[in-house]
């Protein structure tokens, strides 16, 4: 760990140390707990607004149209140089809303 040396308004200080005392941990660990917290909201997922969404939308699509598009043919050419694996006989995968579930074999899935 790294060593920081601040100087506090002494009420700030008295205020952090009743805090911490109030949680029942050192000064020093109410600290670290706060800073984290406020980087931690920092980083919070923010909402798009239409208009950012829409423009991920157009350059996705673009994305699609340069791409191109593969024929029948070439599609099957691909899946044929596949490796086939063997499921492994002990679990099991079911796809449920959008979400991947493991079982074990010898179990009911959920």
């Amino acid at each position: 760990m790294s060593k920081l040396v601040i100087q506090l308004p002494a009420t700030l200080q008295r205020q952090l140390e009743q805090l911490a005392e109030g949680e029942g941990v050192s000064l020093n660990q109410y600290i670290i707990y706060a800073l984290t917290r406020q980087i931690t909201l920092a980083y919070q997922v923010k909402a798009l607004s239409q208009e950012e969404i829409s423009q991920q939308e157009q350059s996705f699509q673009a994305l699609l149209q340069d791409m191109g598009k593969a024929s029948l043919e070439e599609i099957e050419a691909v899946l044929l140089q596949r490796e086939v694996v063997q499921p492994d006989a002990s679990y099991c995968i079911a796809f449920q809303h959008n979400a991947t579930v493991w079982y074990k074999h010898d179990t009911i899935p959920p």
